[in-house]
């Protein structure tokens, strides 16, 4: 039996989605079952057109090329600047970009789960998000969970 790594997604900001990609790529590549379960804001990372912002605001340990007081960081503005700047750090250290991350996962057969009831919640049509993402609750997320050697909630 190989072992299980089972994530819950529920961030929507461009910083929260790679740690889920990258955690999930990276235990397959080890041989681990892998899914990850993406629920409230997180569904924002099975979207087809991934446009995501990164925000300081409420992370304190964002590091920046420059302090930038916190009333700074919220005028009109100032997260589009932010992902830009993040954007531009991520290309230029390699980093790969989050759409061919999440494709990496499906390649190596993550199992991607859209909360049901998020997706009813929130309105969201499921025809916008890629193919391959399974529609089901917590008791489905569960069957896998329960018995997984790792459970990350991010």
């Amino acid at each position: 039996m190989s072992k299980k790594l089972a994530i819950i997604a529920t961030k929507g900001t461009l910083d929260w989605a790679y740690p889920p990609f990258i955690l999930a790529s990276t235990a397959s590549a080890l041989g681990y079952d892998t899914e990850i379960f993406f629920t409230f804001y997180g569904l924002k990372l099975v979207e087809k057109k991934l446009d995501l912002k990164v925000s300081s605001l409420g992370n304190p340990g964002m590091p920046m090329p420059m302090p930038v007081p916190v009333l700074m960081q919220a005028l009109p503005g100032m997260q589009s600047m932010m992902t830009v700047m993040m954007k531009k750090k991520m290309k230029s250290k390699g980093v790969a970009p989050l759409d061919e991350l999440r494709d990496l996962c499906q390649e190596a057969e993550v199992r991607f789960i859209a909360c049901q009831m998020t997706v009813d919640l929130f309105e969201f049509d499921s025809s916008t998000f890629v193919d391959g993402v399974e529609l089901g609750g917590a008791a489905l997320f569960f069957e896998f969970a329960g018995d997984s050697d790792v459970c990350l909630f991010i």
